[in-house]
């Protein structure tokens, strides 16, 4: 069923926004750092035909599961994130934008054998023209793993949500996951994954994931091609069933998205985007506001359609960009 907002459910939602202050979540995953390099064109370059930017500024914002760490925290929520960096320039700059957007860096893991991840980005006259990365994207070592249980352990029973953010950078693999899901179910702590199509096997037995349309297909059909809305509910069913999961929240770019749950019928989602500029990290707001909406109380079904909101602000912005409590609320109080 698609989904339309009773004046109850808004009050509920608006209700749910400011308890985000009381939650405290555990962000599990890959370290990246976003650079941004912004300029305009002019013309077109004489050595090939590709244009040249005339570069103005740069900027630098914490990003991979770092931007679910922003995310959280600007909504007003206490979070814990844990990952790996490297002993290098771009590993410090990584920690100074973390200080800047007030997340916590305890959870910080260095390891002097791997470059921090970097994404750059150029962006010219509002268009993203191209981006490169800097990684290394192989499983950290058996020692890292430790130092990043080590911080999960102290940290597990003050959180009230688990999040694993999988870039497929090394940081999420079959080691961690079995110790990270077995400490959660110890301590009866929902565990929500962003996932990435080589971990799927790895997840059976988590709380939720969110994959997108791609991702979702991927895992179940094995890469074959998708073929139109039949296919949503098959795939969503499947999902359900082969990784054992309380629900499914697939995102379904200019669709929207759908929620699968066991023993529920679908709920489908419309985007409430009015424009998209940049879908830039529109995943991370997704789980993010999913998360603090499930440790605030809210059931899935609401967790879900608030992430909806989330996400048409942020992809109506250009570069990976977060939410605040005032634009949720006002997105909530426009909804037909």
């Amino acid at each position: 069923m698609t989904v339309r907002l009773r004046k109850s459910e808004k009050e509920k939602f608006l209700s749910l926004i400011p308890q985000f202050k009381k939650v405290h979540i555990l962000v599990i995953g890959d370290f990246i750092l976003d650079q941004f390099v912004w300029g305009n064109v002019r013309r077109i370059s004489p050595e090939a035909p590709v244009p040249v930017v005339n570069v103005q500024r740069e900027s630098y914002m914490p990003g991979g599961c770092l931007n679910v760490a922003h995310n959280i925290r600007t909504l007003g929520g206490t979070v814990y994130p844990c990952g790996v960096v490297g002993r290098d320039l771009e590993g410090r700059l990584l920690l100074k934008t973390m200080r800047r957007d007030g997340i916590d860096t305890g959870g910080i893991i260095y390891d002097k054998t791997r470059p921090t991840s970097v994404k750059t980005r150029v962006i010219a006259h509002s268009q993203q023209v191209v981006r490169f990365d800097r990684e290394k994207d192989e499983n950290i070592s058996p020692a890292d793993v430790k130092k990043i249980l080590h911080f999960v352990q102290s940290k597990i029973q003050s959180a009230d949500v688990v999040i694993l953010e999988d870039y497929g950078k090394g940081v999420i693999q079959e080691m961690l996951l079995k110790a990270v899901l077995s400490l959660a179910k110890k301590y009866k702590k929902p565990i929500l994954v962003d996932p990435k199509e080589k971990n799927f096997p790895y997840y059976v037995g988590v709380t939720a994931i969110t994959p997108n349309r791609a991702e979702a297909c991927a895992a179940l059909r094995n890469g074959r091609d998708w073929h139109g809305e039949d296919s949503v509910e098959e795939i969503g069913r499947g999902l359900l069933k082969q990784y054992k999961t309380e629900a499914v929240l697939m995102t379904l770019g200019e669709d929207g998205m759908a929620l699968f749950e066991k023993n529920s019928s679908t709920i489908k989602i419309p985007t409430v985007a009015r424009e998209v500029f940049d879908v830039s990290g529109a995943g991370d707001t997704v789980i993010s506001v999913f998360a603090l909406a499930i440790a605030a109380g809210a059931k899935m079904r609401e967790a879900a359609i608030l992430s909806n909101f989330a996400a048409g602000i942020v992809v109506g912005k250009l570069g990976t960009a977060t939410v605040s409590p005032e634009e949720l609320k006002e997105a909530v109080l426009a909804a037909s």
